[in-house]
């Protein structure tokens, strides 16, 4: 993990949306003390503390483990007082962000009323990766790669996309993904699970 830091892109109209703030109104609203979340989501205590106060920034993995914990989205770290909508237009640089510590997230549909489909923009770190641990969920997943360079591995098949290169599959395979280049990519990815309870987004990430 890293020391706490806002992801603006360089764009200072970005909704930069305070991570450790957001973890403890959720956290808060389940009525959940530290040491209960921790037990729950299998994250240090002291880890869940710095989160909150700002000192450090989680991994796309830990957020999933939180959102998992607390059965929400992941869009849930997103959503600060916003207004459930039908349709969602964001202009460039207005998004809702979110850092981690090998990168960040930017949800592109969280005031949507109905989330049948999870989209967010995804940038990652030279060398950032799932892990080892293949991951599966119900559903569709469409990954479309805007900068960089992604390997996804479906099975025991590689599939390495480039810019304007895209990839749809059914997430019930074991995959996993890694970006492989020597700078950071960007891709847009969106997650469609089968049943509205499902949760894709708490397990495509993986353990740091």
């Amino acid at each position: 993990m890293e020391r706490g830091r806002r992801f603006t892109g360089g764009n200072a109209s970005a909704l930069e949306i305070d991570v450790g703030q957001r973890l403890r109104q959720l956290r808060s609203e389940r009525e959940l003390s530290l040491s209960a979340l921790a037990d729950v989501s299998g994250l240090n205590i002291n880890t869940l503390s710095l989160i909150e106060n700002d000192k450090i920034s989680p991994s796309v993995s830990t957020l999933q483990k939180l959102a998992l914990a607390l059965d929400v989205p992941m869009g849930a770290f997103f959503e600060v007082g916003v207004e459930r909508k039908n349709i969602i237009f964001q202009k460039a640089g207005q998004r809702p962000r979110a850092a981690f510590a090998h990168g960040a997230l930017e949800d592109l549909g969280t005031e949507l009323a109905s989330r049948w489909a999870e989209p967010f923009v995804v940038t990652l770190e030279a060398g950032a990766d799932s892990g080892e641990t293949p991951i599966l969920h119900t559903g569709l997943e469409f990954v479309y790669c805007l900068e960089g360079c992604i390997a996804y591995i479906i099975e025991s098949q590689q599939y390495v996309l480039e810019p304007g290169d895209s990839l749809l599959f059914e997430a019930r395979l074991p995959h996993r993904w890694q970006n492989t280049g020597a700078m950071s990519a960007r891709s847009l990815l969106v997650l469609c699970p089968a049943d509205e309870r499902d949760r894709p987004t708490t397990l495509h990430f993986v353990s740091d």
